[in-house]
């Protein structure tokens, strides 16, 4: 089972890492660009917060485990970026951007997948 909480959390940190890094480092407008509409109807601050909390989970699920320290955390973390993709599927459908929503069902099924292999590899 450790294996496979490995293999999982560590893509889903990967696309978290990705996703908030570049949410942090863009411009709300470049986000809008390259294909984030959505990042236009929210203020610059709440476009970093999010890209910050991707981050801040991406590297929950990775540190504790690797270090030792706390593992229970990683679940946890896994627990926060699927209600991550709760308000991004909400945002998506209060917008009709209906084409955004697999790519977030998607995301908020592994991130619960990494959450149940994660608590009962650290539990």
């Amino acid at each position: 089972m450790e294996i496979a909480y490995w293999i999982v959390g560590g893509l889903l940190a990967l696309v978290y890492l990705l996703a908030g890094g570049t949410k942090l480092v863009r411009a709300p407008e470049k986000l809008v660009e390259s294909g984030m509409a959505w990042a236009g109807s929210f203020p610059a601050g709440a476009v970093k917060v999010i890209g910050l909390v991707e981050v801040l989970g991406a590297v929950g699920l990775i540190l504790p485990p690797l270090t030792g320290i706390a593992p229970v955390l990683a679940p946890v973390a896994a627990v926060g970026l699927a209600l991550v993709q709760v308000g991004a599927i909400i945002t998506h459908l209060v917008r009709g951007e209906a084409k955004a929503l697999p790519a977030n069902i998607v995301l908020l099924l592994v991130a619960v997948a990494v959450a149940w292999i994660g608590f009962i590899v650290w539990t």
